[in-house]
């Protein structure tokens, strides 16, 4: 008999996750809850999440809603949940509903960087290893047991978008060979270590400004974390400036201090320079660095970036 199981989640990480859970025999994907559609663009169009498509595709029951605490929300019974990257909160009787309980895939080795930007924080941070946890849910913020969790590395030039890409079919194949031993007995819950927990908090479009007086190493590194979303950007002219791709350089110029020479457009940061490639002004489309200096090239070299 195949075990039940209703799926979590919303964004590309949790596709992932979902593709595989649907494609394995053992299980039985009931139904799939997902957040409701979002508007997204400048047209403001309302779009779906990734993983209400994908269910729909695969003809699995999709329910959509903005809180599992919301009237008219019912839930069909099943021997356990499985949540990734689903972005909202869910109620404690939700949790302990499957006789089997809840398990989350998590994108950090728990208890390292608890929250809502685990990736992220662990590429700010410089850290050249992550990986995954599966998890037994509890009341807290990803403090519950851990039942499995995965080593993945980081490499020097790996993005957010990159690293979530890996960490997915990490998460995935862990969580398929843990499942069947969690379910069987064979893996027992084991309580996180409350000594070493850290914390990666929620992102917002501000998170991205550049301080130019930090370091190379630095900068880069929230460039990495931060592409494609919320990205990083600084101000010129009393406009925001977005920053779409940049890297170190050997150049050395005074920190903010931008410069033109050569054809190619670098900015000062703590004593060295990056190099940048495409960038966007406020309310304009992405530019190049060659179309950038084409048009705003001696209003720019030699100005201060704060």
């Amino acid at each position: 008999m195949k075990v039940k199981s209703i799926f979590f989640g919303t964004h590309e990480f949790a596709v992932t996750i979902l593709d595989g859970l649907a494609a394995d025999p053992r299980l039985a994907v009931i139904a799939v809850v997902t957040q409701p559609d979002r508007p997204a663009g400048r047209s403001g169009q309302l779009q779906a999440p990734p993983v209400k498509n994908f269910a729909r595709a695969r003809g699995l029951d999709v329910i959509q809603t903005a809180s599992l605490k919301s009237a008219g929300v019912s839930l069909p019974a099943a021997d356990v949940h499985i949540v990734a990257q689903y972005g909202l909160i869910i109620p404690q009787p939700v949790l302990d509903c499957p006789r089997f309980g809840t398990l989350n895939v998590h994108t950090s080795l728990l208890p390292k960087y608890r929250g809502a930007a685990p990736i992220q924080a662990a590429i700010l941070r410089g850290e050249t290893v992550t990986g995954v946890t599966v998890m037994l849910m509890d009341a807290g913020l990803d403090t519950g047991p851990i039942l499995a969790q995965r080593q993945v590395g980081i490499e020097p030039d790996d993005t957010y978008q990159i690293m979530d890409k890996k960490l997915a079919l990490t998460g995935r194949d862990l969580l398929l060979e843990t499942l069947p031993r969690y379910l069987s007995g064979e893996i027992k819950p084991r309580p996180q270590d409350e000594t070493q927990a850290s914390y990666a908090p929620k992102l917002d479009r501000d998170s991205g400004r550049i301080n130019w007086q930090s370091g190379t190493a630095e900068i880069y590194n929230q460039y990495r974390a931060y592409h494609p979303w919320p990205g990083v950007w600084t101000t010129w002219n009393g406009q925001r400036l977005k920053i779409l791709d940049l890297k170190p350089s050997s150049r050395r110029l005074p920190a903010g201090a931008a410069s033109t020479e050569a054809g190619t457009l670098h900015v000062g940061c703590g004593g060295h320079a990056l190099e940048i490639s495409s960038l966007q002004l406020e309310g304009k489309r992405p530019l190049t660095a060659q179309e950038f200096l084409s048009g705003y090239g001696a209003q720019f070299q030699g100005a201060t970036l704060i």
